[in-house]
Parts: structure tokens; sequence; C-alpha cells
């Protein structure tokens, strides 16, 4: 498994373990530090992902809801909520580190190995329009 994969999972844990415990940003990267020995070297990615989504999370939600066709934030799945906001965040205020369609294809295969059947094609769905629109 590549290191940044190793990274989004770890920040995928934590985001997760965030929005169920209802956790502070602090408490999160708390949480979150527990894995940085096993991260060594890709663990400020994985720092960097759950530090900016959980402090954008009031402008992602706000995407994802506005892309989530008959879905609100709040009725997703825990797993599939993190995962879209984990990616929202990169596409939107990290694009310039990873190209989307990578970061798109991250989120299909988490979504792939923690959630549903049919998460991976929602997630994929909600992502494209979101990379459609913002190439406008």
């Amino acid at each position: 498994m590549s290191n940044r994969r190793q990274a989004r999972e770890c920040a995928l844990q934590s985001l997760y373990y965030a929005d169920s415990a209802v956790l502070s940003p602090e408490d999160t990267a708390a949480y979150m530090s527990q894995f940085k020995g096993e991260l060594s070297e890709c663990f400020p990615f994985c720092e960097e992902l759950v530090h900016g989504t959980t402090t954008n999370l009031p402008k992602i939600d706000e995407l994802v809801s506005a892309y989530a066709k008959n879905w609100t934030v709040a009725r997703m799945s825990a797993v599939d909520r993190s995962i879209l906001r984990m990616a929202t965040y990169e596409m939107v205020f990290s694009a310039e580190k990873t190209p989307i369609p990578a970061i798109i294809d991250e989120a299909i295969e988490l979504a792939k190995k923690f959630s549903t059947e049919n998460s991976s094609k929602f997630i994929n769905g909600l992502l494209d329009q979101l990379k459609k629109e913002r190439k406008k």
C-alpha cells in the first residue's frame, strides 16, 4: 500500500471517529496522533487531511449538500460522509498537491474497502459533479 493511501486510511478513520463521537478538531488531532508511529513518513499528509477537513467543515458540507441529489449530509452513512468530506477538502482546498482524478480514485477505493457495495458509485458520481463544476 502506498504511503499516501495509508495516510488517507488513517485520516478516514480519524474523521469517522470524530464524526461519530462528535469530537472537536483538537480532540480529533489528539486521537489521530496515535497513528504517528506507524505512519512516520506520511503522517504529515494524514494530519493535513484531518486538520484541513475539520477546519473547513461548514464549507465542505455546503458543497457536498449541493451535489448530493436527494441526500442530506446527515442522511449519508458516517463512512461515506467522511470519505466525501476528505475528498472535497483535497479537491477544493488542496488540489494543487494531488491531481483531481487521483483524489477521486482514492475516494472510490476507500469506499470499496470501508463502505457498502453501492457507496463507490455514489461517491464517484458526487465527486465527478464537483470536479465538473470546479472546472467552470
